[in-house]
């Protein structure tokens, strides 16, 4: 079937398999246009995002805050999260336990050097007294 008002794409261009390769010219214009107003709206839009973008900065300012008061006040609440949170809990009870742990064993190690040096010395005293 030939027709005579249709649009085919151009050869080595792909394509959606869900478009049909033939448009009327009338159905080629109609998209055209569509598409034309969606990326005019796409347009608006950004320009609106950027304008109330610089509202709530404006905002911001007049309430005092600044960026790195932002920055500040979310690295508090991270930190207070963490220190909340179920892991940091037991890494910090095993760490706790484990330091306990180590402060016994060395004050055990304290306690035999200092014998041994008391033996050594009254060693060394019995040894010069005879």
């Amino acid at each position: 079937m030939y027709c005579n008002t249709c649009v085919t794409w151009p050869p080595g261009t792909t394509r959606n398999e869900n478009v049909p390769s033939v448009l009327t010219e009338e159905d080629f214009d109609e998209l055209t246009a569509e598409l034309t107003r969606v990326e005019d709206e796409i347009e608006t839009l950004r320009q609106v995002v950027v304008a109330k973008e610089k509202y709530a900065l404006d905002i911001r300012r007049q309430l005092g805050q600044t960026p790195l008061n932002n920055i500040k006040h979310n690295l508090a609440r991270g930190w207070q999260d963490v220190q909340t949170s179920s892991p940091y809990k037991r890494t910090q009870e095993s760490l706790s336990y484990a330091g306990q742990m180590t402060t016994a064993a060395l004050s055990t190690v304290g306690l035999s050097i200092t014998r041994r040096l008391a033996e050594m010395r009254n060693d060394l005293t019995a040894v010069h007294s005879r």
